[in-house]
Parts: structure tokens; sequence; C-alpha cells
């Protein structure tokens, strides 16, 4: 896990900008190797290294021997030994390290752009392919690992995160992109809240020319494929087994592994299964310590000592919070209105306290059928299968009802198309209330749901709204908190549910067998029943039950309405409407999440253009010692020419007689 930025230029321009210094906002993704091409070169890589697989070994930018290609990687690709099998065999590649990045340099040689689509894992990486003057870049599938990229004059700027692009100030703060955020709690992919600022896409990769701006095409879609289930059995054990076998190559590392516990179903089948390779697996779970708060320790602890696991609890205090939300925020790159990253963090930091790669059970409720908000479609049917006239009757008496009437909003939600009544698992400010907040009125939020309800057309509404949530509120929210808040301490969070082989199966789990009555991710709590403790495999979606709405109408109320009160995006927002709705929200009302929304945006305003908050508090040394079994490599025959590890990062040059990893390319 690392991050890198390149700078490619224009062949009349060559690469400037501060590399190093772009690099050093980086620190907390790669503290352990800091590498930078000199200045002068059209294309510029710099990395920052957390060494995870060969340690002493795989140093990047890595280069091959004849200098041709070049590659920045940040990620993991857990079927890189197997790779490594097959392109010796298939094609002689000789190798000198023992990890990953040497595998996709010999893949690309050997397999062009289309390497992609036999990757396994969490990736973004940037090939430059100096003979052909060509860059390759690309991301995984579920969108784990970022990729931005800006123009800044005749140089194209990649990195692992906005904030080490150049050039980012308030005034290409995108209003657009800000009201998305006001409805959505994130900025939907591919757009930033920086004009000019994009993201690769999941499932996205670009092949360009230095100074050329990429186009990135997609060689991935994750769509639904429900199939008729004969064997419910055998569905079981095709989940189990295909889960099974992501965690276990998501095990493999030189360093210590843990794992994120909550109380739920999905982190604790993968600790369940994580246990199967290493017993002494620690788990970490959040502890909210205010009085009279709920939080998950006690049911996660009683979990992980039925599995015979260590538990280890990252208490949470509201004092914390009001320190260490500005540090959160600065992490995002753009703001992401999910309290849910708070605990995040704080079990992230006490995790990297411990090991330096851990668990998570992200991806499983858009893979499985996990919200509630699913059950929707089935219990709003006795008004969708009306005729048209008697919904547009009821239509009208849903208006004709005053606010907060009982059964308003049912026939409001059962009257009105899927397409207009679901945007996502989150919507924070619409109609009236959107208005009042936004100085600038935005787009529509069709704009972004409606391209992704037209490709799910097909598919029943339960599949429409998972893939909806796939496409937009997974790789917006859920994976965003999880990279950005685990990076921040160093600690690499890897995600066996988005496995490509554990996708495949969840894809053609009918609605039927994903939901029944009031449960969710039936078919995969059955094919988890001999895995997980039974208190756990029944027990209902809960989410994160962050405390923010205690936090904002009590200990933080005051901290809160001062931020608001001194923010300097007032042009933008009204910030005295948020203001009421938080003194509405302490005497009573529930105006937490949109008070929380405009909280977390006026803190990441803020930070434009100015130094970053105080360093996170260092780690604690990790206790455990690196793992005594290394992987097994597959010999590779005669050694061949080395790849680029150089003294000092000297980029390597280029050889007389080429000879690359594999021969005749």
């Amino acid at each position: 896990m690392c991050g890198f930025v390149v700078c490619a230029a224009d062949p009349a321009e060559p690469a400037g900008g501060d590399l190093p210094a772009l690099l050093d906002l980086l620190d907390h993704r790669g503290p352990d190797e800091t590498a930078a091409d000199p200045p002068g070169g059209r294309v510029r890589m710099g990395f920052k290294r957390l060494a995870i697989i060969d340690t002493a070994g795989s140093h990047q930018p890595m280069r091959t021997a004849d200098a041709r290609l070049a590659i920045v990687f940040n990620g993991e690709i857990y079927n890189y030994l197997e790779l490594r099998d097959e392109l010796v065999r298939e094609a002689g590649a000789v190798f000198t390290t023992r990890g990953d990045t040497e595998v996709l340099l010999a893949a690309y040689r050997h397999w062009g752009p289309d390497l992609v689509h036999r990757l396994r894992g969490m990736f973004a990486f940037v090939i430059h392919d100096a003979d052909a003057d060509l860059l390759f870049a690309a991301r995984d599938p579920f969108g784990i690992k970022p990729l931005y990229w800006t123009r800044r004059g005749g140089a194209v700027w990649l990195a692992s995160e906005k904030k080490a692009l150049p050039g980012l100030d308030r005034d290409h703060v995108d209003p657009d992109a800000l009201a998305h955020y006001a409805t959505f709690q994130y900025v939907p992919e591919p757009a930033t809240l920086h004009r000019g600022v994009h993201r690769f896409e999941p499932g996205h990769s670009a092949l360009f020319r230095p100074g050329a701006d990429p186009r990135p095409v997609r060689y991935f879609q994750p769509m639904f494929k429900p199939a008729k289930v004969t064997d419910e059995e055998r569905l079981h054990r095709e989940i189990e087994a295909a889960l099974r076998d992501s965690v276990r190559v998501h095990m493999r590392s030189d360093v210590p592994v843990g794992a994120l516990l909550s109380s739920g179903i999905d982190s604790t089948a993968v600790a369940a299964l994580a246990r199967e390779t290493d017993p002494r697996l620690l788990t970490f779970t959040a502890q909210f310590t205010d009085p009279g708060l709920y939080d998950e320790l006690e049911v996660a602890s009683r979990s992980a000592a039925e599995l015979g696991l260590v538990n280890i609890p990252a208490p949470v205090a509201a004092e914390d919070v009001i320190a260490e939300l500005p540090r959160i925020v600065w992490h995002l790159d753009d703001p992401v209105a999910d309290p849910a990253l708070v605990p995040l963090y704080f079990v992230a930091k006490k995790a990297a306290e411990h090991v330096t790669v851990a668990l998570g059970g992200e991806g499983a409720d858009e893979l499985f059928g996990g919200y509630t908000i699913y059950r929707e479609p089935r219990s709003l049917k006795p008004v969708t299968v009306l005729p048209d006239p008697a919904k547009h009757l009821l239509q009208r008496v849903s208006r004709a009802l005053p606010e907060g009437v009982k059964g308003r909003g049912f026939l409001e939600r059962g009257t009105a198309e899927i397409e207009e009544r679901f945007v996502g698992n989150a919507k924070i400010f619409t109609g009236e209330a959107k208005e009042r907040l936004l100085r600038r009125p935005g787009p529509d939020v069709r704009d972004v749901t409606g391209p992704v309800w037209d490709e799910s057309a097909h598919l029943d509404p339960v599949s429409r709204m998972q893939y909806l949530d796939l496409r937009t509120w997974m790789r917006g929210d859920i994976l965003v908190k999880a990279d950005r808040m685990s990076m921040a301490h160093s600690l690499e969070l890897r995600v066996p549910f988005l496995d490509r082989a554990v996708w495949d199966t969840a894809a053609r789990i009918p609605a039927s067998h994903r939901l029944s009555g009031p449960q969710t991710k039936v078919a995969l709590r059955r094919a988890l029943a001999r895995i997980v403790p039974p208190s756990i495999v029944e027990r209902p979606k809960l989410g994160f039950p962050t405390p923010h709405r205690q936090w904002l109408a009590g200990p933080l109320f005051d901290w809160t309405d001062q931020v608001l009160a001194e923010a300097p995006c007032g042009h933008l927002l009204d910030l005295d409407y948020a203001r009421g709705l938080l003194r509405e929200h302490r005497d009573g009302a529930d105006h937490a999440r949109k008070v929380w929304a405009v909280l977390v945006f006026c803190l990441w305003y803020g930070q434009i253009e100015a130094a970053p908050p105080r360093p996170a508090a260092p780690a604690v040394p990790r206790r455990l010692p690196p793992l005594t079994a290394s992987i097994p490599v597959p010999t590779a025959g005669a050694p061949g020419e080395p790849v680029d590890v150089v003294p000092d990062f000297v980029p390597a040059p280029r050889q007389e007689s080429p000879q690359g990893l594999v021969p005749g390319f």
C-alpha cells in the first residue's frame, strides 16, 4: 500500500513541479521509503512506500533492466504468485524480486493493456513505456484504490490523492459538485469538488501520450445477472468457498495482519476465515466511551472470544472528535459526510499500533443485499402494482396530508417511480431544504443516477437499487472512508468481499435469495452459518451506529456552532440557515445528518490553501515481529538482468543490448 505522483509533460515542455514537496503530502501512505525521479525528464515519477510484501526489495519507481518500462503502483495483486508462474511458463519471464510490482511489469510487457483482465486485487498504477512514448494507467474493478488526474499547463499530473496534485485553490471549487455533495453526502465520481480535477472511475484504464489528457475507458462492469436457484445448498457452498479462498489470498503478507471487527456478520465472517490462516489474528473494535451511548464492543468481543481471538478496543470520546475531525477531513481530499468515518479513523489508529495490514467487511452489503432499504420494493408493492389512475389519485392525497402525518411518506414513495424515490443509501438535502442551503441552484441528481438506472433497466427493482449503490454509494462513500481512514495511520485495509471470484458468485443470486421478509443477506447468512457464531448470523443490519446525533446536540454543539459561524464559505452556503438547523437539533429535532454534512464541508473548505492540520499522533511501535514464514516464490531458472534496484533510486540507464523481463517483446 503506497502513494505516488506522476508528471507527464508535453514534448516541448519538460516535466516541472516540485515533486518532493507533493510527495511529502503523502507521507501517511508510505512512511517506509521515498523515491523520486530527478528534474528534467518528460515523465517523472515519485513514490511513497508502505512495505508489505518483499519488504527488502521491490523498490519503486521500478524499471525493467532495459529501462523501457517504468511503474508506480499502489495496492496489492493477490494472485501475483499464480501470474508469476504463468509468465515464467508462457513467456520465459525472469524475476529478481519477490513482489507483485515486478509481476505487473512483466504482465504488461507480455499482455499489454489486457493485463487488467487477469488481475485479482486492489490497485491503481501508472506504467510508462519509453520506447512507445505511451503511458498506461488503470484502477481496480470496484474502486478500492484511488487515482486522480489533472492538467497544469503542458503537463498531466496523476496522483493517489488529490492533495498531491498541484494548483488546488478555492477559486476552482465547483458549485455543481457541491450541490451533489449536499444530496449524496459525497461527490459522485468521476468529478471532484475542484473543477479540472478528475478521478479515474473503477474498472477503467487509459492509454495516452505524455502531455495528453487520459481518456479512461471501462474494462469491467459489475452488472448483476440473477439466475434461478435449483440447489440452495450448492449456492451456499459456492458462496462459502469463494469467500474462504478470497480471505486466504488476502492474507498473503510479509508483515502482521489483523482484522477490524464490528458486531455484524460481514467483519465477523472475515475474521473467522482469516483465523484459519493465522490463529493468532488480532481484532480491533471501536468503543464509544461517553456515558449512555451504544457501542459494538460487547458484541464484537463476545464474537472474538467464540472464535478464540483477541479483541482490542479503540476508545472514542466526544473530545477526541473535536480534536481529530479537522485531520480526518484533511485526509478525505473531498468531504464525505459519513459519521462512521470517526470510529473507523480511531480503530485504524489502534490497529496500526499492532499490525500493518487489516481486513474489513466492506462491500458485502452492496453485493449480497444488506441494506434494509432494499426491502422497500416489497413493502411498497400494494401501491406500486395499482393502475396509473389510482396512483395519481393517491399522489394528490399524499400532497394534501400535512407533514408528519402517518402514511404520507408511504404514499409518496409508493406512487413515485423507483428512479425518483431512490438516489442511493444517502439522501441528505432535498427539495426546499437544499434550495435554502445552496447559494446557487445545482444540477438535477438524475444527472448522476440517470445513466446508472438506464444500464440496469432490465433488472428487478432490488437488483437495480443494489447496482445504483454499487456504482455510486460504495465507491463514493464506503471505499473512500476505508482507504483514507486506514492510510491516515499507514495501515493497509484489505476488503475480501470485493474480490472478482466473490462478485461472480454474488452477481448470480436472485433477489428472492438476497432478501426474505425482514431478513437481509439471506444467502450469505446461510452460507456462513457454519463459520460465524449463531448469535451473529441472524443479527439484523445495524449500520455503524455512530452517536453523532447525541454529540451534535450536546458536547459538540458549541464547537460546531463556532465552526459554522467562522467558516469562509458563506458565499456558497447559507450558514445562518445551517446554524438554525443546529439549534433546532439541540432542541429536539433530528437534523444530525444535515448539520454534519455542513460541518464537514466547512472544515474542508477552510483547509484549502492552508497548511495541513497538525499530524496525527505517531503510532506506537508495532509490537508483533514480522512473520517468520515468508511467502514462497517459484524459481525462475537462471537469473536475468535485474529489475531497477539501483542505489539511491537513480533511474536505471538504458542498456547497450536491452534485456527485459520477457525476451522478444
